[in-house]
């Protein structure tokens, strides 16, 4: 029995030391065959620092899939602390970057220079317009310790004592000490690269690599750069990526971000951040005893997700030159007090989603960096989005509202006529009517086709401003529509509202607002929602630019919009077909019918026009707004738009805006197939 256990004992003893005698083969042959390479190169190491590889973000594609923003790749001029002259040598870290930006400006390429300081046309150095986060960081503590009160002149002369930048002209020293001061924003060291400039041509690389002894530590990486297939569609919907700044990364820091990160600036880029950001990855850099770097990716990065949009190319891009045209057209032939300008929005009057969304002046968004100076202060504010954030007086594009309210509380019925004379008073005071009518009897129909004036005061003075806000209320007036971008409130005017300003409602306000007067103030997607909610019976839909987001590689759905109804409205279908009849004889009969003849549907409207004061080159001017809001086709309708034209004395002058869009939709004259974007990329 003893024999036994001994020999057992024996037995397991033998094989537990073969089985580490195996295992200590197996790994050594591991460490020294199978991955004696990186080991080799951690053993010569004497630093081992970790970079991040910049994954590319999503793309941003129309409705159909055409690709509105995609990336390529791209030259990057980095700085690599390993080997760029250290901050003890300053005076070689100066004449580099010089001859980099001379190169640089020679050419006429752009490189990165976010330093809030620049020269006035006296020469004197000033603060850049619109960078109040930029220059509070300045002269932050971790910056350049200067005082809230410190003058650009101070922080220039501080940059200048702090990087040795006496012997150069002020112009000079304000560059080279622009990437000085990036290097120290950004914490520059192994591991952080400094981007000096993105997307550089071959033959700047070609330059800096053929004398790379003299350009120590600049090196060239590929990159993801960001495509525009045409900077000048829909630039305010598609919006644009900047360099992070203080105040976005300390809000973000947490999930991720760096001080050198791009990040969403405004439109989409914006509002899908989240989305669109890719996962960066990771490289290992092993340096060793003698310079040599090696490196190896340890987490490959991943593109962010793409999103597709409800905006339709191709109807987004007859939407803006029609709009142009027509102000063009205006100013022409009519004069215009007033820069041309205007909007027009497109809306699936049965999901609320953006089809076409148009801002005119507008500018081409590819080259915003190198014109954003210009643009921030160009005449007729082309940066400024008057779809989403204008808000108006509309005219008589409220009256479909007025009579909604009239007809649904019982105060009217389809048949009951005012007499109109051209002329209204009411408490003592005289309101016009500029139709006259002949003198006669005017129903609800006709005077939604008329634009009766006496008609809705009289309407208006009998059913009250309360009533006539409970539904603009339904309707979505005065308030956001819903869509993924910034967008204006608006202004519901009412006795509660004036109060909130210390002002009294007068009674000459109710019969001023029956005809879209008064104080309230619309924004052009807000009418073009309102219309679609009287087009589709009722129901106000949430507005949307965002179709779905996909994986990078379109195999999943992230996320889908689903048509999403604010609300139902319960307006009777008899109330809504004797309004839609009135807006019918517009379009087909009345002041629009010569626009809308020739196409192969019926088109509803309703034209409006309102006034303002404003200020031109320091005077007080009064100019009229010209509106059209409409819907097609008259039975079954599918869209909706509102077209607003600046200085324009009637909403018939957009009338053409309205015409090609429907034109287009519906018979497609100029078929998708044939459009195609500047500069058109195809993944």
């Amino acid at each position: 029995m003893h024999v036994k256990i001994t020999l057992a004992r024996r037995i397991v003893s033998v094989c537990v030391i073969l089985f580490f005698f195996v295992f200590f083969i197996f790994d050594l042959v591991k460490v020294q065959i199978i991955d004696g390479e990186k080991y080799n190169a951690a053993s010569l190491a004497i630093s081992e620092k970790t970079a991040t590889i910049a994954a590319a973000r999503g793309e941003i594609v129309d409705s159909n899939g055409t690709p509105l923003i995609y990336n390529t790749q791209g030259y990057t001029i980095v700085f690599d602390a390993a080997y760029f002259p250290s901050a003890d040598e300053q005076a070689m870290r100066n004449e580099i970057i010089l001859s980099l930006i001379k190169h640089f400006e020679e050419n006429s390429l752009e490189w990165v220079d976010i330093l809030p300081l620049v020269f006035d046309e006296n020469g004197n150095i000033v603060y850049k317009e619109d960078s109040e986060e930029l220059i509070k960081e300045m002269k932050s503590n971790d910056m350049l310790k200067l005082n809230e009160y410190a003058t650009a002149q101070n922080c220039l002369d501080t940059l200048v004592a702090n990087y040795s930048l006496e012997k150069y002209s002020p112009q000079e020293a304000r560059k080279i000490a622009s990437v000085c001061y990036g290097m120290k924003r950004i914490y520059f060291r192994i591991g952080t690269p400094y981007v000096f400039a993105t997307d550089v041509p071959d033959e700047t690389v070609a330059l800096i690599k053929e004398n790379s002894g003299f350009y120590k530590g600049v090196d060239v990486r590929v990159d993801p750069v960001r495509n525009y297939a045409d900077g000048k569609l829909a630039p305010h919907i598609l919006g644009r990526v900047g360099a992070i700044d203080a105040e976005e990364y300390a809000e973000k820091k947490d999930l991720g971000y760096k001080i050198t990160d791009m990040i969403g600036k405004s439109g989409i880029e914006y509002a899908m951040e989240d989305y669109l950001r890719g996962v960066d990855g990771v490289e290992t850099v092993f340096i060793d005893a003698d310079g040599n770097r090696t490196s190896e990716v340890t987490t490959a990065p991943v593109q962010g997700n793409n999103v597709i949009l409800t905006i339709n190319a191709p109807l987004q891009q007859v939407a803006q030159d029609a709009l142009k045209d027509a102000l063009v057209d205006y100013a022409v032939t009519r004069g215009n007090v007033v820069e041309d300008a205007g909007a027009v929005v497109v809306i699936d009057c049965n999901t609320g989603a953006i089809l076409a969304c148009a801002t005119y002046p507008t500018y081409d968004v590819s080259t915003y960096a190198e014109n954003v100076a210009q643009l921030n202060t160009a005449s007729g504010s082309p940066l400024w989005n008057r779809a989403l954030l204008s808000t108006y007086a509309t005219g008589s594009t409220m009256k479909p509202s007025v009579a909604v309210a009239a007809l649904e509380c019982g105060e009217i019925s389809e048949d009951t006529t005012v007499y109109c004379s051209g002329s209204y008073e009411y408490l003592g005071q005289h309101f016009k009517c500029e139709q006259h009518h002949d003198n006669r009897n005017v129903n609800v129909v006709n005077a939604i086709d008329e634009s009766c004036n006496t008609f809705f005061y009289e309407v208006g003075k009998n059913i009250g401003i309360e009533k006539m806000n409970e539904y603009r209320i339904l309707f979505g007036l005065g308030a956001k529509t819903g869509c993924e971008l910034a967008e204006a409130t608006g202004v519901l005017d009412s006795p509660e509202y004036r109060a909130s300003l210390g002002q009294t409602w007068l009674p000459g306000f109710t019969v001023q607002s029956a005809i879209g007067q008064a104080g309230n103030l619309f924004s052009p997607i807000q009418l073009a929602n309102y219309t679609a909610t009287i087009a589709n019976g009722g129901t106000r839909y949430k507005t949307h630019f965002v179709k779905s987001v996909k994986s990078y590689d379109y195999s999943q759905t992230i996320y889908e919009t689903q048509p999403e109804i604010v609300a139902e409205t319960g307006i009777s279908a008899q109330t809504l077909d004797t309004v839609k009849r009135g807006m019918l004889k517009v379009g087909t009969t009345g002041y629009c019918a010569d626009y809308f003849d020739d196409l192969s549907v019926q088109v509803a409207c309703k034209t409006g026009t309102s006034q303002e004061i404003r200020q031109i080159e320091g005077q007080s001017v009064k100019i009229n707004n010209g509106f059209l809001i409409a819907f097609a086709p008259y039975e079954n309708p599918e869209i909706a738009i509102a077209v607003v034209g600046e200085g324009m004395t009637s909403g018939v002058y957009v009338a053409p805006v309205v015409a090609e869009i429907c034109d287009f939709y519906f018979s497609q004259s100029g078929t998708f197939e044939d459009f195609q974007p500047e500069n058109t990329f195809i993944p």
